[in-house]
């Protein structure tokens, strides 16, 4: 099995040392994701979560995976009343497919973050 990394270009993937995605044939593992786009970030969780969602498909699309293909979602949020906000964006996703889901409330590196997102496909 060879292992395949994949960058976003991001210039914290250089400093931390990390990936945005790792691909170990089948599987694609995505890195926590937040709502960052060309060094913005929205206000609003639910903006943040889906450019993290938009992110983490151009990530597995790089693998040669899909959103159909995730098994494994990880949401943090900063604030538990998120969850009802950003649950119906997961739902856009994630509707047809239902992969697993954790939620979890924590700080988040940014104070600007709300959301991270991080998430596991199982290319078939």
């Amino acid at each position: 099995m060879t292992r395949r990394l994949i960058s976003s270009g991001s210039p914290f993937e250089e400093v931390a040392g990390y990936s945005r995605a790792v691909v170990q044939d089948p599987w694609v593992f995505v890195s926590g994701t937040s709502g960052f786009k060309d060094g913005q970030i929205s206000d609003s969780e639910v903006d943040q979560a889906d450019q993290a969602l938009q992110t983490i498909a151009a990530a597995l699309e790089k693998g040669g995976a899909s959103m159909a293909d995730v098994v494994r979602v990880v949401v943090y949020v900063t604030d538990a009343g998120y969850f009802q906000t950003v649950g119906p964006v997961l739902g856009k996703y994630f509707k047809a497919t239902k992969p697993a889901n954790t939620t979890i409330v924590c700080g988040l590196v940014d104070p600007r973050m709300k959301v991270e997102i991080e998430v596991t496909a199982l290319k078939v």
